[in-house]
């Protein structure tokens, strides 16, 4: 069994900044993929980013530039800078974490961009 558990989330300003985190726990030998996921309210579920166990980052278009997402493979660790937030960056954000055949989702945190 893994669990995931994201943090950081909260509500900030307009250019503001925040940074999440997620880790992963459990019965893990080995993590593949780590990724962010958001879902604005009333809108689908879509990809932010991910990072492979070998250090590739791929980033969803639209991120790229305000996300950065990094990884500490010996803490089971992966985070999300998020840099210039808007207020259509407002979202619940999602942890995905790939091992074997299997993804685990945590019970993401909630981003508010507002003034």
């Amino acid at each position: 069994q893994v669990k995931v558990v994201e943090s950081g989330g909260g509500l900030v300003q307009p250019g503001g900044s925040l940074r999440l985190s997620c880790t992963a726990s459990g019965s893990i030998f080995s993590i593949d993929a780590m990724g962010w996921y958001r879902q604005a309210p009333g809108k689908e579920r879509e990809l932010v980013g991910f990072i492979t166990s070998g250090g590739e980052i791929h980033y969803a278009d639209s991120k790229k530039g305000r996300f950065t997402i990094s990884r500490d493979n010996v803490k089971n660790m992966v985070y999300l800078q998020m840099n210039s937030l808007k207020p259509v960056d407002t979202a619940v954000y999602y942890c995905n974490v790939s091992v074997g055949r299997f993804r685990y989702w945590g019970q993401g945190t909630q981003v508010t961009v507002s003034s």
